[in-house]
């Protein structure tokens, strides 16, 4: 056996043995509640990851977004880059998690961020989505390092903020200051709960919009004095239920969508407010009687590859047309708030094929090849870096994400770090 089989037979060795460790890195991670919104405790686990990879002898950097969405003085949206340079030149491969979560939520039974361990399985706010994938990113890369010390090209991890709302303050921000330029990194993993025994390709699109539909304000007892712009806003929805969602139901994607359901167009009316404002919490009163001069509704559209963006767009402008000229005064606004392109990387391409092989090598079975129902930081990666090799792999069960309970399986964070070890291994020692 040659040294290089020789690190590789080491890997499951090294890594079981680090199972404590894992498990306390992956505790220490879920009780630092990085919630977002606001953004909180980003510069706090930022710090904790530059302590530790420092400590490995990577180069780190934190890197605050500036003037991103949300980013003050209060909640600054800070990133953590951390680089080890090999013994020679190479492909760098680099590991991309999301230190933020979403809100706790209610139904919890365990504390959400109390890091819990029971039965093998480990419980708090973010331990699938996605701290769980960070910890094993981290035990893999050390790993490696122990069992190749003088390998070639070099290793990233980065923990990036706001991936929960769109990732402008982490990846987007870090993609525009050249960071995944593809001349300085060529291969990308971003451990995503998407189960151990997944690749995930890429995403569907979206395209979020907010509609606002205006009337005429007057005294709640003469409605016929003013114009209701909830009514208004209520012919769009039924024109939405009656011919745009069965339009949308027919159309089907050759992309490997999970779960089933998203393997087709959807669309879900993120929020809808019309007339005056919800009171304060201490405020027991009654509204007063007023006709409301404003509706707005922001509606979440998730679309499929073999979809045109501006057929997108258009479908949902032709559905206000429609309504104008069936109501006498209709009016309307529409305003885009974000969009992003669907993405799918090749399964032909190097990290979705040393990832393949790796998964075979651990779980003694053939991956299955999926996409994300929703986005995920690829999209940035993809559309402003430019890099295309770039995937989804991590432990965690992608139906757990955002839940009362969320947890991840300390075997699956273990089965995922020597998948990911393996994978560096190919990408950088082939």
């Amino acid at each position: 056996m040659d040294a290089m089989d020789s690190g590789i037979a080491k890997f499951p060795d090294l890594i079981d043995a680090r199972r404590d460790e894992l498990i306390a890195l992956t505790q220490d991670l879920i009780r630092m509640p990085t919630l977002n919104p606001p953004g909180e405790a980003y510069l706090e686990i930022c710090e904790y990851l530059a302590k530790r990879l420092k400590a490995r002898k990577f180069h780190v950097e934190l890197i605050r977004a500036h003037g991103t969405p949300g980013d003050s003085a209060r909640y600054p949206r800070w990133n953590v880059v951390a680089r080890r340079e090999g013994k020679g030149p190479g492909a760098c491969v680099h590991f991309n998690s999301h230190i933020d979560v979403v809100e706790t939520g209610h139904g919890w039974t365990m504390d959400p961020f109390g890091g819990e361990l029971k039965d093998g399985k480990i419980y708090g706010r973010g331990a699938c989505d996605m701290k769980g994938g960070l910890a094993a990113s981290i035990i893999a890369a050390e790993a490696f390092i122990d069992s190749f010390p003088d390998f070639n090209g070099a290793i990233e991890i980065s923990g990036t903020a706001d991936e929960e709302t769109g990732g402008y303050g982490g990846v987007a921000y870090l993609a525009e200051k050249g960071y995944f330029n593809p001349s300085r990194v060529q291969h990308v993993i971003i451990p995503e709960p998407l189960n151990k025994d997944r690749v995930c390709l890429g995403h569907r699109g979206v395209w979020w919009a907010e509609i606002e539909t205006r009337g005429h304000i007057a005294h709640g007892s003469m409605p016929f004095l003013g114009d209701c712009a909830v009514r208004h806003m209520g012919a769009v929805l039924q024109e939405f239920e009656t011919g745009l969602y069965p339009a949308l139901a027919l159309k089907h994607t050759a992309m490997p969508v999970v779960p089933e359901g998203a393997r087709q167009s959807t669309m879900n009316i993120n929020s809808f407010h019309g007339g005056q404002a919800e009171p304060e919490a201490d405020f027991t009163g009654f509204p007063s009687a007023c006709v409301p001069d404003s509706c707005r509704m922001i509606i979440d559209r998730r679309y499929i590859i073999e979809e045109d963006p501006d057929d997108v767009r258009r479908e949902v402008a032709d559905v206000l047309a429609k309504v104008s000229a069936q109501r006498n005064d209709f009016s309307y606004d529409i305003r885009e708030m974000w969009h992003v392109t669907p993405t799918m990387t090749d399964k032909s391409s190097p990290v979705v094929q040393s990832v393949s092989k790796s998964i075979e090598k651990v779980l003694n079975k053939s991956p299955e090849y999926v996409v994300s129902p929703g986005t995920y930081d690829q999209k940035h990666i993809d559309r402003i870096g430019r890099l295309k090799d770039c995937i989804a792999y991590g432990p965690g069960i992608l139906d757990l994400a955002h839940q009362p309970d969320e947890y991840v399986g300390v075997d699956d964070m273990i089965d995922s770090a020597k998948v990911m070890a393996l994978s560096l291994q190919d990408l950088l020692n082939a």
